[in-house]
């Protein structure tokens, strides 16, 4: 079983930053390839970013600048800098192992204006 637990959510006013972990445990045996989602209420989860096994890093256009995908072994970090009231949204990390998904539980994140 694979168990990933985020952290680091919270409210921020505009422009300001936060930084989110996941932390991967349980059978890994290997740096696994992980994501980070998101989902405000009433829209469809969207890929964030993403981060390979090798530490390269891939992120949306609508964070491209402002958010960093990095990663110290199977802890993934999400640092946001620059927040706007648009990111608001449960945020999520998810890995696939042996072919089978495994998600967060979601750490909200709050962007006030």
């Amino acid at each position: 079983q694979v168990r990933l637990v985020e952290s680091g959510g919270g409210l921020v006013q505009a422009g300001g930053s936060l930084r989110l972990s996941c932390a991967a445990s349980g059978s890994i045996l290997s740096i696994i390839p992980m994501g980070w989602y998101r989902q405000a209420p009433g829209k469809q989860r969207e890929l964030v970013g993403s981060i390979s096994s090798g530490g390269i890093a891939e992120h949306a256009d609508s964070v491209k600048g402002r958010f960093t995908i990095s990663r110290n072994k199977n802890t993934v970090y999400l640092q946001m800098n620059s927040l706007k009231p648009e990111d608001t949204a449960a945020y999520y990390c998810k890995t696939v192992v042996r072919g089978i998904d495994y998600w967060g539980q979601g750490t909200q994140v709050t962007v006030s204006s």
